[in-house]
């Protein structure tokens, strides 16, 4: 049983460096920011924002291609109106157990929906973007993948946006 099924505490980085290891890899190069990322407070109440969702789980929809390992800088569209049993999962750098059982532990969408239902949340872009997270090349990331889905999010008009990292 892993310790996310316990509920005791992961240390994710020491997890995904042995992960790494274990699987040949070089030592995980984790990228460090120059100085700050700014800061966007929502400008309207959530109860009437649109969200935008992003995920780096390796999530696919059923009929899509999954996900390869080796510094995969694709990213996948999901609708967010896709239920849960359509949703697949493929990602090398954690144990993908938990998300394969339960899609919304990395990709929210169904709870997202609950909120707007229930009224704490406005609406959802109708569509998400996922990618795997744990990609090597932090010059591909920053060169093609960010701007890729930026300008898909941005194309959606949402007034925040929902990022999950894996």
């Amino acid at each position: 049983m892993s310790k996310s099924q316990t509920g005791e505490p992961v240390d994710y980085i020491a997890e995904t460096r042995a992960t790494y290891d274990a699987l040949g890899f070089p030592p995980y190069q984790w990228v460090e920011s120059e100085g700050t990322p700014p800061w966007s407070p929502a400008e309207i109440p959530l109860e009437d924002a649109k969200v935008a969702l992003l995920a780096s789980g390796g999530i696919y929809r059923r009929g899509q291609r999954a996900f390869h390992y080796k510094d995969d800088a694709s990213y996948r569209v999901i609708e967010t109106s896709v239920p849960n049993e359509d949703l697949r999962i493929s990602h090398f750098a954690y144990d993908v157990s938990d998300a394969r059982e339960d899609p919304g532990v990395v990709f929210p969408a169904a709870s997202l929906r609950s909120l707007i239902d229930e009224g704490s949340l406005g609406s959802m872009a109708a569509e998400a973007f996922t990618f795997m997270g744990g990609i090597y090349s932090a010059r591909k990331v920053r060169e093609e993948l960010a701007p890729a889905l930026v300008e898909r999010v941005v194309d959606q008009r949402p007034d925040i946006a929902l990022l999950v990292p894996v």
